[in-house]
């Protein structure tokens, strides 16, 4: 957390998907830490949204034993835990339905009385892509998108949307089109949260900020790069959503794009956002277009299939629930991109992603040219050209 960080005073936090997977594994131990470091707002609830029948009282105790489950080991305190899931309430609906969302609005003028909030809103969607267009529809009919208070007040109305945006171009403009019709582009967080992990941010530092590295950060010291992330298990309980959506649009159009930029950008002016997604914009612009026949020669996709690894047997993608039998969508996604630019100019940059490979690793590697001379081949070999890894995940580091 920045050193700058300012604690605001009161807000309620809604999450659409408030039983679901998202938001047991990652969201609620999420506020929980920010809650035992005490970087929550004063005032301060959580509203679960879901169609699941819960109520206050039947909703904390699935989340109790989420934070047993998902925080790591010693992280999990009985005390803090129940100070913490106080502050978190639900209420049954549907996100699909414009006739709940008025009882939506009524829930939350309750909540604001109760914590004393003056209408302070994140609208966080944990929900299936296909709620992304209908959500701020719902919003907008009850007002609720709204900052301008009817006593001339000013609220605080923000609204995150995790990956996939769109499935593709068309259906991300006409996405955008939606959320502009209601939403100032202020209160809009289209977010990716691999940019959240440590060492993600850190690659800045270590581009911008070093003297060593800065300098050689070209063409002319650098022969590719390499991007990885891949993850020794399969979709898990997610085929519905995986069968639509595909390596590709699940981790390259994101996530991998974003490592490509932070390796790829030139310096921002300032460090801020509106400077940040510039120098990123940059880089998408001078991705080298490829022909029908560069991508069959260029892109590689694949599917897992069935497998007996480390004693365990493990079934094929097209076996997994909710997959048809003879689906095409790809599990693995490997690809050889170009960047023309002054600084990339011939650099190739390899990505690749996929789902029960041998390991669990995302990793950014640099190989830098060999020296024009080589004068230990009767060495072992000869030398080998040096190599800078950048381990995001497990075991962070350089």
């Amino acid at each position: 957390m920045p050193s700058s960080y300012k604690k605001p005073e009161s807000l309620i936090l809604v999450i659409f998907g408030g039983s679901g997977d998202l938001t047991k594994r990652k969201l609620i131990p999420s506020l929980y830490q920010l809650f035992k470091q005490d970087k929550l707002p004063t005032h301060f609830a959580v509203l679960g949204l879901g169609r699941t029948d819960y109520t206050d009282a039947t909703y904390r105790p699935h989340l109790d034993a989420s934070l047993q489950k998902y925080l790591a080991g010693g992280e999990y305190d009985a005390s803090l835990a129940e100070q913490f899931l106080a502050s978190v309430h639900y209420l049954a609906m549907d996100p699909a339905l414009q006739t709940d969302y008025p009882r939506l609005k009524e829930r939350l003028a309750e909540l604001d009385t109760v914590i004393a909030n003056p209408g302070n809103y994140i609208y966080y969607l944990s929900t299936p892509p296909s709620l992304y267009g209908v959500v701020p529809q719902h919003l907008m009919s009850v007002g609720l998108n709204e900052e301008e208070q009817p006593d001339g007040s000013e609220a605080l109305r923000r609204i995150v949307i995790e990956k996939p945006f769109g499935y593709n171009l068309e259906s991300a403009l006409d996405l955008n089109k939606i959320y502009q019709e209601g939403f100032e582009e202020h209160q809009l967080y289209r977010i990716d949260h691999f940019l959240g992990k440590e060492t993600v941010q850190d690659i800045m530092a270590l581009r911008f900020a070093n003297g060593i590295f800065e300098p050689l950060w070209n063409r002319n010291y650098i022969e590719r790069i390499e991007i990885t992330a891949v993850e020794n298990m399969g979709i898990e309980s997610r085929g519905g959503f995986y069968d639509q959506t595909g390596a590709l649009r699940d981790m390259v159009q994101n996530h991998l794009a974003q490592l490509v930029a932070l390796t790829a950008m030139e310096p921002p002016v300032q460090f801020n956002a509106d400077h940040f997604r510039n120098e990123v914009v940059k880089v998408y612009q001078s991705f080298r277009p490829m022909s029908d026949d560069e991508i069959r020669r260029r892109v590689i996709r694949g599917q897992y299939t069935e497998s007996e690894w480390r004693g365990e047997h493990h079934k094929a993608y097209r076996e997994e629930d909710k997959v048809p039998a003879d689906s095409r969508t790809e599990t693995f996604v490997a690809m050889k991109l170009y960047i023309d630019n002054w600084r990339w100019q011939g650099v190739p940059f390899y990505i690749r992603t996929g789902k029960m490979m041998p390991t669990k690793v995302t990793e950014i590697v640099v190989h830098f040219r060999p020296t024009p001379h080589k004068m230990f081949t009767s060495i072992d070999g000869g030398t080998v050209p040096n190599q800078l890894v950048i381990r995001i995940q497990p075991n962070e580091g350089i």
